[in-house]
C-alpha cells in the first residue's frame, strides 16, 4: 500500500481513494470467515503481522465485560474479541468511517452481535473497559499517539487490562518507557507481556 494511502487510515474520516471493496477468507477465533476489506483502511488485504502477534499471544479474554479495540480498521481484533466472548460488549473505535462501515458489515456477517463500531466521540464518556486490545497507529507520530493513549488507557476499569502490540523498530521500547512514566501517577503499570518477530506486546493494568 502506498504511504499516502496508508496514512489515510490514520488521518482521514472519509478516504478519498476508491474503496475497491472485496471479500477475503480470514481465520478468526479458530474459524475461517468471509469478510469484507477495502482500500483506504489499515492493512486492506490481510491481517497484518502485528495484529497476528497480538491475537496469538494476548490472554484469553473474559467471558463477559466491556472491551475496546482501539483503531479497529476493518475489524479483525474486535471481531475476535466478540467471537471469543459473545456475551461481552465490544467497542470497535476508529476515526475512519470506511473502516467502521466494514467492521459493522463484518460483525453482521460473522454473527458478532455484541460488537458496536463507533467514532471516538460517540463512545459514552462514562464507559469503562475491562479489556483493551490495540495495534495502535504508531505512524501518526508520538504527540498524536500519546494523546490517543492518554484518552483511552485511563478508562480501564479497576481490574481492566490493556494489550498493545508495537513493532520494536517503530519504538516499542520508548513507548514502554513513556507509558510507565506517564501513567504511574494514575495507578497504571506498564510491563512487557511478550515479544515475537520484532514486535512487543505491552500490558497496561492497574497497580495492586
Amino acid at each position: 500500500m502506498a504511504d499516502s494511502e496508508e496514512h489515510q487510515h490514520y488521518f482521514t474520516a472519509q478516504p478519498a481513494s476508491d474503496a475497491d471493496r472485496r471479500t477475503i477468507n480470514i481465520p478468526l477465533a479458530g474459524t475461517t470467515y468471509a469478510v469484507q476489506v477495502a482500500r483506504g483502511v489499515f492493512s486492506p488485504d490481510r491481517i497484518d503481522q502485528g495484529t497476528s502477534v497480538l491475537l496469538r499471544h494476548a490472554p484469553q479474554p473474559p467471558t463477559t465485560g466491556t472491551f475496546l479495540d482501539l483503531g479497529c480498521g476493518w475489524g479483525p481484533v474486535a471481531l475476535t474479541l466478540a467471537l471469543r466472548s459473545p456475551q461481552a460488549s465490544v467497542y470497535a473505535v476508529d476515526v475512519n468511517e470506511r473502516a467502521l462501515d466494514l467492521t459493522r458489515r463484518n460483525a453482521a456477517a460473522v454473527g458478532a452481535n455484541g460488537l458496536r463500531a463507533e467514532l471516538p466521540d460517540d463512545v459514552p464518556a462514562d464507559v469503562r473497559f475491562d479489556l483493551i486490545w490495540s495495534n495502535p497507529p504508531i505512524r501518526v507520530g508520538k504527540p498524536a499517539l500519546h494523546d490517543l493513549l492518554r484518552t483511552w488507557l485511563p478508562r480501564l476499569s479497576a481490574s481492566g487490562e490493556a494489550y498493545l502490540v508495537v513493532q520494536r523498530n517503530l519504538g516499542s521500547d520508548s513507548l514502554h518507557r513513556w507509558s510507565s512514566e506517564e501513567f504511574a501517577g494514575q495507578g497504571l503499570v506498564t510491563t512487557r507481556h511478550t515479544s515475537e518477530k520484532g514486535y512487543r506486546i505491552l500490558q497496561v493494568s492497574r497497580a495492586g
